[in-house]
């Protein structure tokens, strides 16, 4: 049954398109889905931060990752509504979906300096992949976000 009462407000976000040297972006699977679906790191603006500390921020909380530099900057804002099976329910059911900055970088340092066993450990695995492969790996209502972020980065993963 279609949820035809959307009034939740957006989440604010920062995410992250992080390349290693050899263009690939960094992808990892939440740890709470039993799907075959991906995403690159991101997170919640917190109050009084601004969206690149956010990011900053959230690939070391999720990453253990701080060995970046930062390529580019998203102009916009992208926004995607989560699914009815999903709105609602996640963020404690104050948010209909999430509006983002996005923010390419690239990895500094080694595999061997990437930990998602973090203290409050968001995936059970990752890996690189071609940016002309994250489309067909992430979840459908992510899509068009990740979609944009490929047309216009895609220069930097050469």
């Amino acid at each position: 049954m279609p949820n035809i009462n959307r009034k939740l407000p957006y989440r604010p976000c920062a995410g992250i398109m992080l390349l290693s040297e050899k263009g690939q972006v960094f992808v990892a699977k939440r740890i709470d889905t039993d799907i075959e679906a991906w995403q690159m790191p991101q997170g919640g603006i917190d109050d009084g931060e601004s969206p690149e500390e956010a990011a900053i921020r959230e690939l070391e909380e999720e990453t253990g990752i701080t060995n970046t530099t930062i390529l580019a900057e998203y102009e916009g804002w992208l926004t995607y509504d989560l699914p009815d099976e999903l709105y609602g329910k996640v963020w404690k059911g104050k948010y209909g979906g999430q509006t983002m900055k996005w923010f390419v970088m690239r990895f500094n340092g080694q595999d061997t300096d990437i930990n998602i066993d973090t203290e409050n450990a968001e995936f059970s695995i990752w890996k690189w992949v071609d940016m002309s492969d994250l489309e067909d790996i992430i979840v459908p209502f992510k899509k068009e976000i990740y979609r944009k972020l490929t047309v216009k980065f895609s220069h930097l993963a050469k």
